[in-house]
């Protein structure tokens, strides 16, 4: 079964220096039927106006991974990191026990257009950690590349919890295909372009639920590559 998700259907929240799109409840956005997708539990289209950005904030048990589509990001956090996240750079933080962070965008003209992915971890109360790695466009382009995923997956940083997020960046006509094991589901989300998941049209911001699907089958349509996040969940 197929069930799409439209991005005209997201929560969205403009706050000025920040326009963000959720594809599950978040903050004062509140819909029963989309509170997560397994342990998914959060997608936000986030653009973060130049020289704006999230002040220092504290999460927990939470594995949050950020994706920057455009621009760049600024992380610092209590344990000591700080860096900056560009194109192609995925960044996971373990909030474990508790970590204090913030997110700025440090351009003074510029944008920023990122994911932020909420994974629920498979253990609660592990200790905090941070990675960030760089997946060139070359691994993405008209393949799947594992950005994220559990110890020993081959994933770029890895996550605590049986789930791994692949990008793809799609050329028109180019096609990609993942399975989908008995008794494990997947998602779908387009985060730029345009596509086709299992014979039906997707853009940017609209997603597809997959369950009892024998695997997922995407092709680029557009005359400019899309870049698509496929998530493999229990």
């Amino acid at each position: 079964m197929i069930t799409l998700r439209r991005a005209s259907e997201r929560g969205h929240a403009n706050h000025g220096w920040l326009d963000s799109f959720h594809s599950f409840s978040f903050a004062d956005y509140y819909d029963p039927a989309h509170m997560g997708f397994g342990p998914l539990r959060v997608i936000n289209e986030d653009r973060v106006q130049p020289g704006m950005g999230f002040g220092t904030h504290g999460h927990r048990d939470m594995e949050i991974v950020s994706y920057v589509l455009d621009g760049q990001l600024e992380h610092k956090d209590n344990m000591g990191n700080g860096s900056i996240i560009a194109p192609g750079d995925v960044q996971r933080m373990s909030a474990g026990r508790g970590v204090l962070h913030s997110e700025y965008n440090p351009s003074r003209d510029r944008g920023v257009h990122f994911l932020q992915i909420w994974i629920e971890p498979s253990q609660r109360g592990i200790d905090p950690g941070y990675e960030q790695k760089h997946v060139p466009a070359e691994a993405r382009r008209n393949r799947l590349a594992p950005l994220a995923g559990p110890a020993g997956s081959g994933a770029a940083v890895v996550l605590h919890q049986d789930a791994t997020i692949y990008a793809s960046l799609l050329d028109e006509g180019a096609k990609v295909a993942h399975p989908v094991p008995a008794g494990r589901r997947a998602y779908v989300h387009v985060a730029t372009g345009s596509v086709r998941v299992n014979g039906t049209e997707l853009g940017a911001g609209d997603a597809a639920r997959l369950e009892g699907e024998a695997g997922v089958a995407i092709e680029g349509r557009g005359a400019n590559a899309a870049e698509v996040l496929v998530f493999d969940l229990p």
